[in-house]
């Protein structure tokens, strides 16, 4: 029988010599693998376990709620935040009253092209939305995660080098494996009925697309913040404000002298 991975992530109550090590023996006598581990926040652990079946984690959590030196905080099926945490040593900031939204400042970008990429590598239709000022690294965030996630990536709208519209797509660009990157701001400023046309053509495919300035995109579309499966935030820092007064009188979403790229 193939083995089912599981987190499990305790707080530390009372920390002594060796507590890790009771632990582990513990997994080991119930013949549970350990994948990694990692601290979590202060006095916190995650691990992420192998069992063979339900019934050893049952065996587990009932031997582990007897221990007056840990307690208990999560033993599930491992969701995306959880790798993460493991694998980072911390977790991903979310919205609370909007769970799908993360939020990420620009110290954390390791984090956030890490996460990124785990959701480009989800097969079918994902719309994920990227709010931020002007270069605090969004766009190259996306193309990082891209990389890492071993996708092409099209841009359909950007300001990357110079303002790209694009109105249509070759044939093997209409691929499901492809992710396509828009800019809410330049799709709204400088395209056409044909771009948007490209748009809901590309909206509609079971793809992976990214759009930066989600907030604007949906002011001027069909389309609706709860069309989004989810929302990034990223900020130069914890305190700063996101908004669209300064990104929409910033030169480089107006039609400049050098004018733009349009396909």
């Amino acid at each position: 029988m193939e083995k089912k991975e599981w987190y499990l992530e305790y707080e530390i109550t009372i920390n002594r010599p060796g507590l890790l090590g009771d632990i582990s023996s513990l997994l080991g006598m119930l013949a549970i693998n350990i994948v990694t581990i990692n601290g979590i926040d202060q006095g916190r652990r995650g691990l992420l376990i192998l069992a063979k079946n339900d019934e050893q984690i049952v065996r587990l959590e009932s031997i582990l709620n007897t221990m007056d030196t840990i307690r208990v905080i999560k033993l599930r099926e491992p969701k995306l935040r959880d790798r993460m945490a493991v694998r980072h040593g911390r977790y991903i900031e979310r919205d609370a009253d909007d769970k799908k939204t993360f939020r990420f400042v620009r110290s954390e970008l390791g984090l956030l092209v890490d996460f990124m990429a785990e959701l480009f590598k989800q097969e079918g239709h994902k719309l994920i939305g990227i709010r931020g000022m002007p270069r605090v690294g969004k766009t190259e965030s996306v193309v990082a995660a891209s990389v890492c996630a071993n996708k092409r990536w099209l841009f359909v709208s950007s300001t990357l080098l110079k303002q790209t519209i694009r109105n249509q797509l070759i044939e093997d660009e209409y691929n499901a494996d492809n992710l396509f990157i828009l800019d809410g701001i330049v799709s709204t400023r400088r395209a056409n009925e044909r771009h948007w046309q490209l748009v809901r053509e590309i909206m509609r495919m079971p793809a992976v697309k990214v759009v930066e300035h989600p907030d604007i995109f949906v002011q001027n579309t069909e389309y609706s913040l709860n069309d989004f499966d989810y929302i990034i935030e990223l900020r130069n820092n914890q305190d700063e404000e996101i908004t669209y007064d300064m990104v929409q009188q910033n030169h480089l979403f107006t039609d400049s002298d050098f004018g733009g790229f349009d396909f």
